[in-house]
């Protein structure tokens, strides 16, 4: 049965809203060609051809942008989500920005995308310094696990789950990276090779990890480790 790979993007194939390296392109490209790859990624689809480029993005079976809400292949739209945040857990989140002992804000807090939306409290204009000493505040703080678990108890119809070093990805329950599966028939889920950086139980990919419950899970450590691992799987097929 051949493997169809399964990606995330950041923190997987590229840095944290990196770019993706040189180096390792030309050789995902080559992997790509030779491989059924999809991606599944938070991130909207401008953002994802930003990082990886868009001539990597079209070679991919599928991506499923905003963790499958807004699916594309190539330039065809297969499916969006047309869900909104509602009003009370948009102020619920305003206020845990105002109450944060975080002391920077560069603006764009909450950003919308396809169904779902993106929750930072240094914001996603953040540069990397910036969103350096956020992550460095939230290793002893916690502050993203800490929002999610309460604003899961607050609104129990929505998901919140961090994603990426500085964000938390909320949206309908049921609606997180799992919900691609429903594109995969039975049989082809042993074949499934997923590879994630956020694979913790409160992390964004672990909702994948836990359906894909025959496939082969990489937890990585960032795109190096990624590509570690794919150099084994391209040696196997020789």
């Amino acid at each position: 049965m051949t493997n169809k790979f399964i990606f995330d993007v950041d923190g997987t194939l590229t840095p944290s809203r990196g770019i993706i390296d040189v180096n390792f392109k030309a050789f995902f490209d080559t992997f790509c060609l030779e491989n059924e790859v999809y991606l599944v990624t938070g991130s909207d689809k401008a953002k994802t051809v930003e990082q990886i480029s868009e001539s990597t993005y079209n070679l991919c079976k599928r991506v499923y942008n905003c963790s499958g809400c807004d699916v594309y292949e190539g330039d065809e739209n297969i499916r969006t989500s047309n869900w909104t945040l509602p009003a009370l857990a948009r102020t619920f989140l305003i206020n845990c920005e105002y109450e944060s002992n975080f002391s920077i804000r560069t603006g764009n807090h909450i950003e919308e995308r396809p169904g779902m939306v993106n929750f930072s409290v240094v914001g996603r204009n953040a540069g990397s310094v910036d969103r350096a000493k956020y992550v460095a505040y939230e290793e002893w703080n916690g502050e993203r696990n800490l929002i999610a678990k309460a604003f899961n108890i607050m609104f129990p119809e929505l998901e919140a789950r961090p994603g990426g070093e500085t964000g938390i990805d909320i949206a309908p329950r049921g609606s997180d990276k799992s919900q691609i599966l429903t594109d995969f028939r039975r049989p082809d889920m042993e074949s499934i090779v997923f590879f994630g950086d956020r694979m913790d139980i409160d992390g964004n990919d672990y909702p994948l990890k836990l359906a894909n419950y025959k496939g082969n899970n990489h937890h990585v450590e960032g795109w190096q480790h990624t590509w570690e691992v794919l150099r084994e799987y391209s040696t196997n097929r020789t």
